[in-house]
């Protein structure tokens, strides 16, 4: 699903929704120059592989925490860990670099990538700010509505207490 494709896909199954339009941005540095209205609850996403190239992992956590790989595949016993290659992500997401986020997961055919979302974001308000397919905006919508549409399309969602590294 493109861009434009997450936001009907949003509006078909009535889940509320914001959309913030804004410039390409690559990291959460360059979002940092981002006028946005849910600063806190925007997420970080990592798109990492095992060592054996067979188990992929999509990590959502909030923006300002650090994630240590290491800790990380000690506490969900995984093998090591290292970040997906380019391939990988068009492959198996159609994403590309700088458009990572969970709602490439709908366009993962194969039910592939295991998500892992930091329990942190249903504090508060229980939003979640992510990419819709497209670094050239920050869809905001309630993160249950989130772990409902991925489980729904079939990936393993996990929710995990990420300590900030």
């Amino acid at each position: 699903m493109n861009k434009q494709e997450i936001y009907n896909f949003l509006k078909n199954k009535n889940i509320w929704y914001e959309i913030t339009e804004h410039k390409a941005v690559y990291n959460m540095q360059d979002l940092n120059n981002v006028d946005l209205p849910y600063k806190d609850v925007n997420g970080k996403n990592l798109f990492v592989r095992d060592d054996k190239k067979r188990n992929y992992y999509l990590i959502t956590i909030k923006g300002s925490k650090k994630i240590d790989l290491k800790t990380f595949s000690k506490n969900y016993h995984t093998r090591r860990l290292s970040f997906a290659s380019e391939d990988d992500l068009i492959n198996i997401l159609n994403l590309k670099p700088g458009s990572v986020t969970p709602l490439g997961l709908l366009n993962d055919k194969d039910l592939k990538v295991a998500f892992y979302l930091d329990e942190d974001f249903f504090n508060g308000e229980g939003i979640i700010g992510i990419h819709p397919n497209d670094n050239t905006a920050t869809v905001w919508l309630k993160v249950l509505d989130l772990v409902s549409i991925i489980k729904e399309h079939g990936n393993q969602v996990n929710i995990i207490k990420m300590i900030d590294k």
